[in-house]
């Protein structure tokens, strides 16, 4: 029988099969689509996780499930006593902030609102995410315009709408939808007096409180660990833009 290695052979004999390819659990692309700007959306799959991934960088995945998470507990948590919640969700994503409206509001006639411009996206979580709230949640509703039009449709009958900077899809000009006027004009419009506005993104956006303060919201911001077990953990902000009894943006 051939002697097992031990010591600090053992351990670089461990080290190569780490670093050895053929050992390693591969990253699968499971679904492509080409966007209207000519940039790839990619659907991967790593080890039993998923990600989705644009100009080859991830925008949604395990570093996201936590400020998704963390957003749509804070954004469902005062109208849990209403007894027919309207919520509008700014993309799809992969669900991790669907999936939390989905646990926080139990009411029945809960009304849960998607708009998801990319249909492959939602064909997707049909075909590989078997688990996602749109295939589970009959209180959930499919749409493809998130553009200001979509939300002015839906004048002060909304009570949170919740949008992931780095999930949704930019608007004009390839910049944020909290970037556009008429977008933020219309969400505030869209919602019920005291309904809320719930951003949350990767990293911090320069004087986004000041500005919504600015244009008649009252705001209050939060962080989240992006990965809670992490020795030195990445914050993720999150903004709660609410809709002051006024009902009139300035």
């Amino acid at each position: 029988m051939k002697p097992r290695p031990s010591g600090r052979g053992f351990l670089f004999h461990q080290l190569d099969i780490l670093d050895n390819p053929y050992f390693m659990k591969p990253r699968i692309t499971l679904a492509e689509t080409t966007l209207a700007d000519n940039s790839t959306l990619s659907l991967l799959e790593h080890d039993g996780r998923h990600a989705l991934q644009l100009h080859g960088q991830q925008i949604c995945g395990p570093a996201t499930i936590s400020a998704e998470t963390e957003m749509a507990r804070l954004a469902c948590a005062p109208f849990r006593p209403v007894r027919q919640p309207k919520v509008v969700l700014v993309g799809l994503g992969l669900g991790h902030a669907l999936a939390s409206v989905s646990r926080e509001l139990l009411q029945k006639k809960a009304t849960i609102t998607v708009l998801e411009p990319v249909l492959p996206l939602v064909e997707w979580h049909r075909e590989f995410l078997t688990d996602s709230p749109i295939i589970k949640d009959p209180r959930v509703v499919l749409e493809n315009d998130d553009s200001p039009r979509s939300l002015s449709s839906r004048s002060g009958t909304v009570h949170a709408i919740l949008i992931h900077l780095d999930v949704a899809l930019p608007g004009p000009r390839n910049r944020p939808w909290i970037d556009d006027k008429a977008w933020l004009s219309a969400a505030y419009e869209a919602l019920q007096a005291g309904g809320l506005l719930a951003i949350t993104s990767t990293l911090p956006v320069a004087n986004l409180t000041r500005r919504l303060l600015r244009t008649g919201w009252e705001v209050a911001e939060y962080s989240v660990p992006s990965s809670p077990n992490a020795k030195r953990p990445r914050f993720s902000p999150i903004w709660l833009a609410r809709k002051g009894a006024r009902g009139k943006q300035e």
